[in-house]
């Protein structure tokens, strides 16, 4: 699946600016800085995740290029709204069922952090709801790996 989403986004990497938000072990943000993103925003709210992160950034030697934060997503997003930081890739695996896709969207689009010609990646159970819009961001494509689904946001001018 991984590998399916990075052949689709493959022309939003280079130099891109990256927010892995539900980063977990790191792995989407790290795997977008390998393959040529310019820097990388990770936010956890689990400090063990932080320091898998951490680590994880430490060993693949892309730590220099990567911030780490721990931090709901909610008021992470906020708060890199108030830093007047954009990005052109936002990763998003939250815990499934949970209607977080919806919130991180809204989140997003309230403060501002996507560029307009950004894309979002939000990884969900297959039979969760997702908005087909938040304000400005609409779903312009979606794809199923059996549970799994990936649905991709654009900002409607760019659809």
């Amino acid at each position: 699946m991984k590998e399916s989403v990075f052949n689709i986004i493959s022309a939003y990497i280079e130099d891109a600016d990256i927010l892995d938000l539900f980063s977990g072990t790191g792995s989407l943000g790290i795997e977008a800085l390998s393959r040529g993103a310019h820097r990388g925003v990770f936010v956890d709210e689990s400090r063990e995740c932080y320091g898998i992160i951490k680590d994880n950034l430490i060993h693949t030697k892309l730590n220099d290029n990567a911030e780490v934060f721990t931090n709901d997503c909610v008021s992470a997003v906020k708060l890199l709204g108030e830093r007047k930081m954009q990005f052109n890739i936002i990763f998003m695996d939250p815990p499934y069922s949970k209607n977080l896709v919806e919130v991180a969207l809204n989140s997003i689009e309230k403060n501002d952090i996507i560029k307009f010609s950004g894309l979002i990646v939000a990884e969900h159970r297959s039979t969760d709801i997702v908005p087909e819009s938040a304000g400005k961001l609409v779903l312009v494509r979606r794809k199923e790996y059996g549970e799994t689904a990936v649905s991709f946001y654009k900002c409607s001018g760019e659809v």
